[in-house]
């Protein structure tokens, strides 16, 4: 029997050849088509279109309220990493009271117990006290000290055997012309219904050390003959006229390994986990280049920053180093705090708050624009929750005060003290005639979010690093970081911000107007 026929039940064979086959899967085929285009030109129920718009707009409101809690405990986390951070400052520091207390034991025991209280009493603030330390409502800006233990696993066997004491120093408000260095609030009187201004702030913040530094980080412009030069002098003059504890990142420390065995005594660190406990050993931070080196030293301390000296293009000079370093280490020096934003990348795509990417702090600005896209830029901004406005253009610059100089100013940001604490807003390039920038409050939070309608993706960078993407449901949530960058003055803040601006941006430079010529009558 061939393979196409077949045996019904009363014994007859039925065959059923390949083109019977085809026609009927044609005309089954034909079938479902008519019945799928009958059913898709039926009519659709009343009412359907309004309930799939309805539980659309309910999917949009859940991702924005599952994305604000992810926001929040991105926050969150940041907060307690902070207070982690201090609770382990305040461990160690009673570690190390404990240790002298034992340690004196056998001399005289009762003396030194209660002079390590009388320690602790002063280096520890009652509740009132830090809380009027945190308003800067005392004496001073803030007295404490910071304590560091032997865990920085530094090239040098004397550092590895020896326990290291960061020095002590307070910081006080300074205005000219009064005696005392109280710092004055802004106090408001409302007598009469009428609301006044009674005093003003002091402008200026001084640093006195209460012990002398011990440790100095040398940070060097790297691929600069004239920097190298200067580095083999400076550390020299600290070891053999200041007796100072030297740190310098590896590369230096080979550097100048090659050109003299006597630079033995420089000590480096050995890997990332060393690096980030650099603040607990360092007092000064020297810099060697310009604004980029300045940027470098900041991004190594992600928590607190040593006071940092910038030498050539900052606001010292690199000719009177030593006159310049004898002074800051004698003290007091005047210093600028120069505020840094903290930022948190909130992937949509994330399953939890682990998988969120932060915190990156920056000195100068976080800027986020198209790339290579030739779509506009489409970012909704929020602050503290209020919608600001939707940016259509090539991105945008969120910038500290610092940072106001810097690309801020090409994109047509206004210049600002850097004293002044705020959030400078300023768009690149912007499709709109009336987007002028803004200045926000330091105490806000930034939120922005590339959209679910964006054509591109977005692409956000840190001081000009760490180049990162944000897809569309993304958000980069920016505020102020806790630990500003403290910078060693010329003179004071003020005349160094307007020394910088004319020196190095030629700010209204223009030939003077001839006096002679048509004169008013």
């Amino acid at each position: 029997m061939s393979p196409s026929s077949s045996t019904s039940a009363n014994g007859k064979a039925s065959v059923s050849s390949p083109t019977e086959n085809g026609f009927i899967d044609s005309l089954s085929l034909l079938n479902s088509e008519k019945a799928i285009r009958e059913i898709i030109e039926q009519p659709m129920l009343p009412g359907i279109e309004d309930h799939l718009v309805e539980f659309s707009e309910a999917l949009r409101t859940v991702a924005k309220a599952l994305r604000r809690v992810t926001e929040g405990k991105a926050v969150a986390i940041a907060e307690a990493a902070e207070w982690k951070r201090k609770y382990e400052l305040e461990r160690d520091r009673y570690l190390q009271l404990e240790q002298k207390v034992l340690s004196s034991e056998g001399h005289c025991s009762e003396f030194n117990v209660d002079k390590a209280r009388d320690l602790e009493e002063q280096t520890t603030l009652p509740d009132e006290n830090r809380e009027q330390c945190d308003l800067c409502s005392g004496k001073d800006i803030c007295d404490h000290q910071v304590l560091r233990d032997g865990g920085l696993d530094l090239d040098s066997s004397v550092a590895q055997n020896k326990l290291m004491s960061k020095a002590l120093f307070k910081l006080s408000w300074y205005c000219k012309g009064e005696k005392s260095d109280r710092h004055k609030h802004d106090i408001v009187s409302f007598e009469k219904g009428d609301i006044t201004t009674a005093e003003r702030s002091s402008k200026q913040i001084s640093l006195k050390w209460e012990s002398p530094p011990q440790t100095v980080l040398i940070l060097t412009k790297p691929n600069s003959t004239s920097v190298r030069v200067l580095c083999l002098e400076m550390v020299r003059w600290l070891k053999e006229q200041k007796n100072l504890n030297i740190l310098v990142e590896p590369r230096v420390k080979a550097e100048l390994l090659a050109e003299s065995l006597y630079y033995t005594f420089v000590q480096t660190w050995i890997d990332d986990n060393d690096m980030l406990q650099l603040h607990t050993k360092v007092d000064l931070v020297v810099t060697l280049g310009g604004d980029g080196t300045v940027l470098w030293a900041a991004s190594m301390f992600k928590g607190p920053v040593p006071p940092i000296v910038p030498f050539s293009l900052g606001s010292l000079d690199s000719e009177r180093y030593r006159e310049d370093l004898s002074s800051i280490l004698h003290g007091p020096i005047s210093i600028t705090l120069k505020h840094r934003l903290q930022c948190h990348i909130i992937r949509e795509a994330a399953k939890s708050e682990y998988e969120n990417e932060g915190p990156m702090v920056v000195l100068n600005e976080v800027t986020i624009d198209r790339g290579i896209s030739s779509f506009l830029t489409n970012l909704e901004c929020y602050c503290d929750g209020s919608f600001v406005t939707c940016v259509q253009g090539d991105g945008l610059i969120l910038s500290t005060t610092s940072g106001s100089t810097a690309y801020s100013l090409a994109a047509g940001g206004s210049m600002v003290h850097p004293q002044v604490p705020g959030i400078l807003f300023t768009p690149i390039c912007p499709h709109s005639l009336s987007f002028r920038p803004l200045m926000l409050p330091e105490h806000v939070t930034l939120r922005v979010v590339v959209p679910f309608n964006s054509r591109s993706h977005a692409w956000v960078s840190f001081d000009g690093k760490g180049r990162k993407q944000l897809a569309p449901g993304d958000a980069l949530v920016c505020s102020m970081a806790p630990w500003p960058v403290p910078t060693a003055c010329y003179v004071d803040s003020t005349t160094d911000f307007l020394r910088s601006i004319h020196d190095g941006l030629h700010w209204n430079l223009r030939k003077t107007q001839s006096f002679d010529g048509p004169h008013d009558p």
